[in-house]
């Protein structure tokens, strides 16, 4: 009975020592997920941040590269315009009509604009391009507008103190013109 005794605690002690093992695989079994969870996560993470310092190393040599624009210095300031309708078939506008306005030959860093402002409110601003030696102005309402709108400025007659040429409006359906003078501001 002894033998029998001493063989039922050894094949006791190796079914718990077996059990022991089995609860410790399935431990070290659920520690391996999580670390491969953790794998992941962290290599997902390393992927976003490479890709954040391509951008950023994109943006910089950009930034380099990026060409800004500005007005030639016999263009660039403050003017005073002097606008006179001369043809027209548009009711908004009459032949004779004048007005005066300040214009600001300006540049907002990527490309030309000009500002027309009048009683110190700004009324309109005309993207602009400066080629052998014109200045080209250009405005036009968007899509949703109710009146569609497009208005372009030749300026072709420019010395030191004072630049001519013409406007053209098209609204909807009509079109008006317009000789433009701007004289240099002194202020």
């Amino acid at each position: 009975m002894l033998k029998n005794s001493l063989f039922i605690i050894i094949c006791i002690s190796f079914f718990f020592v077996a059990c022991d093992d089995n609860k410790k695989e399935k431990e070290l079994t659920a520690r391996e997920k999580q670390l491969l969870e953790k794998e992941k996560l962290f290599a997902q993470k390393e992927s976003e941040y490479q890709v954040l310092l391509k951008m950023r190393d994109s943006i910089f040599s950009k930034k380099d590269s990026v060409k800004v624009v500005v007005w030639p210095d016999e263009i660039a300031g403050s003017w005073t315009g002097r606008v006179i309708c001369t043809e027209s078939n548009c009711s908004d506008y009459v032949v004779g009509d004048q007005r005066t306005d300040t214009w600001e030959f300006d540049s907002d860093s990527i490309q030309l604009v000009t500002k027309i402002i009048n009683n110190n409110n700004l009324v309109r601003i005309y993207s602009g391009k400066y080629e052998n030696n014109e200045i080209k102005l250009n405005y036009k309402t968007d899509s949703t507008a109710k009146k569609q709108v497009e208005m372009n400025i030749l300026l072709n007659d420019i010395s030191p103190n004072k630049i001519r040429g013409t406007r053209t409006i098209a609204v909807d359906q009509c079109v008006a013109k317009f000789s433009v003078e701007l004289l240099r501001s002194t202020k």
